[in-house]
């Protein structure tokens, strides 16, 4: 234990005093600054097949159980793990990048065809094509972000991780903001719905760009010598881990009240709580960038300070409580000022929980198999959000958004207990 003079400022201590150093350092490295386009590319498709195009479907009068069975647009995002081993084992032969680089390109330009494609469609005279177009969306989405991710795990040494999980969060939760909010105030003051995803589809070209910039690993891992190599052995060396499963049951669980609570949440405050949709757009997601920023970076901040366990533990407990803000808005008379109070909080504490959570998945991948373990890890994280969409437009009908709100608190129990009885593994990953 240190020992200090009176009046003197505490000591950190010498391993949070590295941590914060290191942290501070990777900052200025190229390989964590690119994080923050590649996050912004993954980030602005998945509000599109999702948030905004729930909230076209909402203004266009479609029902809310067809809204709540098209959350499983986002399918892609669950299974993308059954086709990571082909994007680990096959290079592209394109514009002469990298396994990964290539790769990445390649998918962001599927995104842009698909989103123009978009453009050309409507919920009340197309509905079906539309739906097929957004699954082909999600789908190209959901592999860029299989390769985004094992490159992030390639490209960052361990003491970036904290980092370059920062910097990825706020890129994506900055795309998934420009995409949500500026794409309804787009859509309902200037664009329209089709020219907003034109513009959409414009934007994600800022991806493309980034991937070119974007350095190759010092030392890329080798390719898997067979695809059946590269569906094999990264799931055997996974699961011959102690603790495989319960780690798996915690990356489902962690984020589940989150993902409930999301899962109508701009239908929700449109038609349950009676706010336009252009105002749902400035404040629930626009507004929401602010704090996201402030999260995102605090969170990678009190991660040098905290270490991972802690920081998964305060921000999961966090995330939790501040569901108890759209509780609030149900219950109380309409006011913009309560709206744009617990949307921040939100924000805030889920761009905190949401780094913690991407250094947790980082921390868990052997690199040689990264774009596999990656996908099945994150394909797991995503299957909250994907799948509670049919059962929370069923529950809300059935006990009410006050009640419904309430019951998010509980369902980010389960998770906050596995983390709890999972400590030891979980720091010995710090």
């Amino acid at each position: 234990m240190s020992v200090r003079a009176p009046d003197a400022s505490p000591d950190p201590g010498p391993e949070q005093s590295v941590r914060t150093s290191a942290w501070q350092h990777a900052l200025n490295d190229r390989r964590v600054g690119v994080m923050l386009w590649l996050g912004f590319a993954s980030g602005l498709p998945l509000a599109l097949t999702s948030g905004t195009l729930q909230a076209w479907m909402t203004v266009e009068g479609v029902s809310l159980t067809t809204i709540g069975f098209a959350t499983l647009i986002g399918q892609a995002y669950v299974f993308k793990f059954l086709w990571a081993p082909l994007l680990d084992r096959y290079a592209p032969p394109a514009f002469g990048l990298g396994r990964r680089r290539g790769w990445l390109v390649l998918t962001q330009l599927a995104i842009i065809a698909g989103l123009a494609s978009m453009a050309l469609l409507s919920p009340t005279r197309s509905l079906i094509p539309l739906a097929l177009v957004a699954v082909a969306v999600a789908f190209f989405s959901a592999s860029q972000d299989v390769v985004s991710d094992a490159y992030r795990a390639d490209v960052l040494a361990p003491a970036q991780r904290g980092a370059g999980a920062a910097v990825s969060v706020l890129g994506y939760r900055l795309g998934m903001v420009v995409s949500g909010g500026l794409a309804l105030w787009l859509a309902t003051r200037l664009t329209g719905w089709a020219g907003m995803y034109l513009v959409m589809a414009a934007l994600m070209s800022i991806g493309v760009i980034a991937s070119f910039y974007a350095p190759e690993p010092h030392a890329p891992p080798a390719t898997p010598r067979s695809l059946q190599a590269a569906v094999v052995e990264p799931l055997r060396e996974f699961f011959a881990r102690p603790g495989a499963w319960a780690l798996l049951a915690l990356i489902v669980c962690y984020k589940l009240g989150d993902a409930f609570a999301g899962a109508l949440s701009t239908t929700f405050l449109i038609r349950g709580a009676g706010f336009g949709a252009d105002e749902v757009g400035l404040i629930n997601k626009t507004f929401g960038l602010i704090a996201t920023i402030v999260g995102a970076l605090a969170g990678g901040v009190l991660m040098a300070r905290l270490g991972l366990f802690r920081s998964l533990l305060w921000f999961g407990i966090g995330q939790a409580l501040t569901n108890l803000g759209y509780w609030l808005i149900a219950v109380s008379p309409k006011s913009l000022v309560l709206m744009a109070g617990a949307v921040g909080l939100e924000n805030l504490v889920g761009g905190m929980g949401t780094a913690a959570f991407v250094a947790l998945l980082m921390s868990l991948v052997d690199p040689r198999f990264s774009a596999t373990q990656m996908a099945l890890l994150s394909a797991l994280a995503s299957v909250g959000r994907v799948y509670v969409g049919p059962a929370t437009g069923y529950l809300v009908e059935a006990v009410g958004w006050p009640t419904f709100f309430l019951l998010t608190v509980v369902f980010a129990l389960p998770g906050l207990l596995l983390l709890i009885a999972m400590r030891k593994r979980i720091e010995a990953r710090d």
